[in-house]
């Protein structure tokens, strides 16, 4: 525990002094999204911005109408993280559920540390655990903990019930962080709804034992979902390159998906250092969030 607290320390440092020389920016808005939320709607007026037009009630035929917003007074920062069986593939140390927990413990505590109420959904195909939303420093670390203990009791996935779960658990507009490897079918529907009504961010946890399969003949497989062993031949026709081509499949969806819907998104490898990524998805909200 004590390592993993200096390790991601150190992690939200360097963060921060990137953020904070190289790109200018204000590190709070970056957790803050747009600083607004909705409020009413009034008549358009010479010189609105077009973006802000409520298009549902001006097609009433009443004239047109904008949208109002007031300024949030805090922002509540909740990340939703995938502790299914299918995290638990890579190196010692360094599986998909360890990356996972990582990056959601450093940006714990940097939201924290920018006065955000901080909370926490784990989910397999049920919920595992959940924190409330909360500010400071310590309900950070309380989420750190929590990580460091979670004994997932389902293998299973279920990226839709996790998803609704989160939607009618918080009801004000929030930053949304999911951590999966989104290695599921039938949640984009929800996703849809989430990217409508909070500000949305996918961080994909990725291993390239997925798809770079040697060549070993016929070997057992254990799915650590269905906790069933199956014999497949590896080296048979085209079964590795079509293990690729679905996978990657799977990922050009969830981008088209992401850019569609206004979801940033960015995918992390574990064998890759993720601070790089982060800081990058920072400078993609950074820039995005000054435009609006």
């Amino acid at each position: 525990m004590k390592n993993l607290l200096n390790k991601l320390r150190k992690y939200e440092i360097q963060i921060r002094k990137a953020i904070n020389s190289q790109m200018q920016g204000d590190f709070h808005s970056i957790f803050k999204g747009s600083g607004l939320e909705f409020d009413d709607v009034r008549a358009y007026q010479y010189g609105d911005d077009v973006r802000t037009i409520d298009w549902n009630v001006s097609a009433k035929g009443h004239g047109a109408f904008v949208k109002t917003f007031k300024e949030e007074k805090e922002q509540t920062v909740f990340f939703i993280l995938d502790v299914s069986g299918s995290q638990e593939i890579g190196t010692e140390g360094k599986q998909k559920v360890d990356i996972g927990k990582e990056v959601c413990g450093v940006l714990a505590l940097a939201a924290a540390k920018e006065g955000s109420q901080v909370g926490l959904v784990c989910f397999s195909d049920q919920k595992e655990s959940y924190i409330k939303p909360a500010k400071g420093p310590k309900q950070a670390y309380e989420i750190i903990h929590e990580l460091v203990e979670l004994k997932p009791k389902s293998a299973k996935t279920d990226l839709s019930k996790a998803t609704l779960f989160s939607l009618n658990t918080l009801k004000r507009r929030s930053v949304m962080i999911f951590i999966s490897d989104f290695i599921d079918e039938g949640y984009f529907h929800n996703l849809k709804g989430m990217a409508k009504k909070h500000d949305l961010v996918a961080i994909r946890i990725t291993d390239k034992r997925e798809t770079n399969l040697p060549k070993l003949g016929i070997v057992p497989v254990f799915d650590k979902e269905s906790k069933k062993t199956v014999w497949v031949n590896t080296s048979f026709g085209n079964f590795r390159s079509n293990v690729q081509t679905n996978y990657a499949k799977s990922e050009e969806e969830l981008v088209k998906f992401s850019k569609k819907h206004q979801i940033n998104y960015v995918s992390i490898d574990t064998d890759e250092d993720y601070v790089p990524k982060l800081l990058k998805l920072f400078k993609v909200r950074n820039k995005s969030l000054k435009s609006v």
